[in-house]
């Protein structure tokens, strides 16, 4: 991390800031998100009110919700172990991800 951006005197509490920040705009935006979707189903008589409270996963959706969660704890950890400074900190894992995707 640059010192330009080393706000704490100690990357381990930018990286931290970084996760925390990262966590408090998924949430938000997936809770958004989540309610106006209900809302609409709702509203168009998909859902009662309250119904998906209630929800049990098929084991095809079950699979889907897991590996979203790993996606998400993959991101999560990606910003704990990025590498390389703060103006473009997983410039490296990018690149890897690229090259493997191309094959």
């Amino acid at each position: 991390m640059s010192d330009e951006f080393d706000y704490f005197n100690d990357p381990r509490i930018g990286k931290l800031l970084d996760l925390v920040l990262q966590l408090s705009t998924d949430v938000h935006v997936i809770a958004q998100r989540t309610l106006a979707l209900e809302a609409l189903l709702v509203r168009n008589g998909t859902l009662k009110q309250g119904e998906l409270d209630s929800f049990l996963p098929e084991p095809a959706e079950q699979d889907l919700l897991d590996r979203g969660r790993e996606e998400m704890l993959g991101r999560l950890v990606s910003i704990l172990a990025e590498a390389g400074p703060a103006e473009h900190p997983l410039r490296d894992q990018w690149e890897q991800l690229l090259t493997r995707r191309a094959g």
